[in-house]
C-alpha cells in the first residue's frame, strides 16, 4: 500500500482510526526529505497493515504548526491514536524498519497505563 496524502481534513480521522500510523512531515525544497521519501514509500509497500501518511508542510502549514513541527523531515508514529514515536531526520531503511517493528510491538495497555500515571503525577517545578 502506498502512502496517503494527509491534510487538515483527514489527519485526525486517519490517526484515530488507522491502528498503526506513521506520518512523514516533509517539504518539496527539503533535500533530506527527498532522500527519505523513497525509503518511506518502500516501507509502505512492505507493511500493508500499517498506514503511511505524508504531510506537505508547505501546503499544510496550519497542520504542521499544530503538530509543533520545527524540523523536517519529521517522522511520527501513532498506535491507537496515541503518539508513541517522533524523530526529526531522514532515517535509513534498516532504522525505519526497526522503528516500525518496535511501534507495532508496543503493549498499548502498558502505554495507556503509563500515560494515566503521568497525568496523576504533580507537575515538577
Amino acid at each position: 500500500m502506498a502512502s496517503t496524502t494527509l491534510t487538515a481534513e483527514n489527519f485526525e480521522k486517519t490517526i484515530l482510526e488507522g491502528g498503526t500510523v506513521f506520518v512523514d512531515f516533509w517539504a518539496e525544497w527539503c533535500g533530506p526529505c527527498k532522500r527519505f521519501g523513497p525509503v518511506f514509500e518502500a516501507a509502505s509497500e512492505q507493511h500493508p497493515d500499517v498506514v503511511f501518511g505524508k504531510v506537505d508542510t508547505e501546503a499544510e502549514q496550519a497542520l504542521a504548526a499544530a503538530a509543533n513541527i520545527t524540523s523536517i523531515p519529521m517522522l511520527m508514529g501513532f498506535r491507537d491514536g496515541i503518539l508513541v514515536f517522533a524523530q526529526a531526520g531522514a532515517l535509513p531503511a534498516p532504522m525505519l524498519e526497526d522503528v516500525i517493528t518496535k511501534v507495532q510491538g508496543l503493549d498499548m495497555d502498558a502505554v495507556r497505563a503509563d500515560i494515566e500515571s503521568q497525568k496523576s503525577q504533580p507537575a515538577q517545578a
